[in-house]
């Protein structure tokens, strides 16, 4: 048996990088003698077996060939007579496709370490055309390695431009590019993501809520970087140095997309933004398939953003109404989640990079000082139906109200 490390645990170890997952490929083996030699097969597509020690990946060399339209439009050959360099010029970048012997030895026949010395993303051969993922793949290495230096090479780039024009991203299905953006967010810099994707036209297509924010015009002296499209991207950045939580990351791209929506004539302004977008980002979670703990917060941040940036001058009613809209009293609550969002979108500006952002402090106070009022007295005042959760309210606006007076003394 002849085997060969391959793919990102080759790549990442020439970079340094700690090696998360090992995969092997195997030359001149049968699936039969795989399973005699105590290999478990779990391929569903092709060849693949966990080792029995190990419990790494290993998988027969093979060949593609492109029979349809899509990332599944593909017939696969796997036999011992495929080559390892048949097996490498399958794969998306010449970063991808290079081999190492378990003693170490590298084979690079596609000029690998030469593109990951010059931190470029090239695609081996014309066949990166035959599968759309491979667009959703580079963004996301994109968005790993961007903070190395990593480019795209302009033909790579003029191919994928290509890909979309020829209707390939029609061919994505929810899940995947859900997948593959779910990645993204967990990587250091996923703003590079976007920008790769729009690039080469694929954000309108795959992503178009937030393609359209390109272009919107908000108020300079709210926003220096006066674009909206570029302000989500900082957004996104800044909550990916604040949180390594990828729904915190998520809430901050989308808490503006009812900015995609203003019309024209009111630009740079727009009014109610906050629940304008709700409908968009309902649309855009059905389509992905977003799960639920995204979504839910993603929707409160969006609507409740303006709000926990004019904590300040909010009446103790409002305060309290939106921490009860958050579910901020509930023991399994968000608002950590919700209020590092929030400071995202307001660093997440040109020049308020490093502004802090006390609001979050304010808020905690109310949201701890409005949930230790002491409910019992209500609960044993007789009061039925709507009429308790009225005078638990007021309670908690009292609450607030101190918390409020406070902080001006301050």
């Amino acid at each position: 048996m002849k085997i060969y490390l391959v793919g990102g645990a080759v790549r990442d170890q020439l970079l340094g990088l700690p090696v998360i997952e090992k995969d092997w490929v195997v030359i001149g083996e049968t699936p039969e003698a795989m399973v005699k030699q105590g290999f478990r097969p779990v391929g569903k597509d092709f060849p693949v077996f966990l080792h029995p020690q190990t419990h790494d990946e290993y998988a027969l060399a093979r060949t593609e060939r492109k029979t349809a339209p899509g990332y599944k439009g593909f017939a696969v050959h796997a036999s011992p007579d495929v080559s390892l360099e048949q097996d490498l010029i399958r794969r998306d970048l010449t970063i991808n496709a290079m081999a190492m012997t378990p003693q170490g030895q590298l084979i690079d026949p596609y000029g690998g370490l030469q593109d990951l010395e010059n931190r470029v993303f090239r695609h081996i051969s014309p066949a990166f055309a035959e599968d759309p993922v491979r667009i959703l793949r580079v963004a996301r290495f994109a968005a790993r390695y961007r903070h190395l230096g990593f480019t795209l090479a302009a033909e790579t780039g003029a191919l994928m431009q290509s890909m979309v024009t020829a209707g390939e991203v029609d061919y994505l299905v929810p899940e995947r590019v859900w997948a593959e953006l779910f990645k993204a967010l967990k990587e250091r810099t996923p703003s590079a993501f976007f920008y790769i994707l729009k690039d080469c036209t694929a954000l309108a297509k795959i992503f178009p809520e937030i393609d359209c924010l390109f272009g919107v015009p908000q108020p300079k002296i709210h926003h220096p970087e006066i674009d909206t499209g570029l302000h989500s991207m900082l957004c996104l950045e800044q909550a990916a140095l604040l949180s390594a939580r990828p729904e915190v990351r998520f809430a901050a791209l989308v808490h503006d997309l009812g900015k995609g929506i203003t019309p024209k004539e009111n630009w740079p302004h727009h009014y109610g933004h906050e629940t304008k977008g709700l409908h968009i980002l309902e649309n855009l979670c059905a389509r992905l398939r977003v799960p639920n703990t995204f979504k839910a917060l993603a929707m409160h941040v969006m609507q409740y953003h303006t709000h926990s940036h004019k904590a300040f001058e909010l009446r103790a009613s409002t305060l309290t109404d939106m921490l009860i809209a958050l579910g901020a009293f509930k023991t399994n609550n968000t608002l950590p989640e919700f209020l590092l969002a929030c400071a995202a979108d307001a660093k997440g500006r040109t020049g308020f990079e490093h502004a802090t952002y006390p609001q979050a402090g304010l808020i905690k106070l109310a949201a701890n000082a409005s949930a230790s009022v002491d409910t019992s007295i209500v609960l044993n005042s007789g009061l039925q139906g709507a009429k308790i959760g009225e005078a638990i309210r007021r309670l908690r606006i009292k609450a607030v109200t101190d918390v409020i007076n406070t902080y001006k003394q301050i």
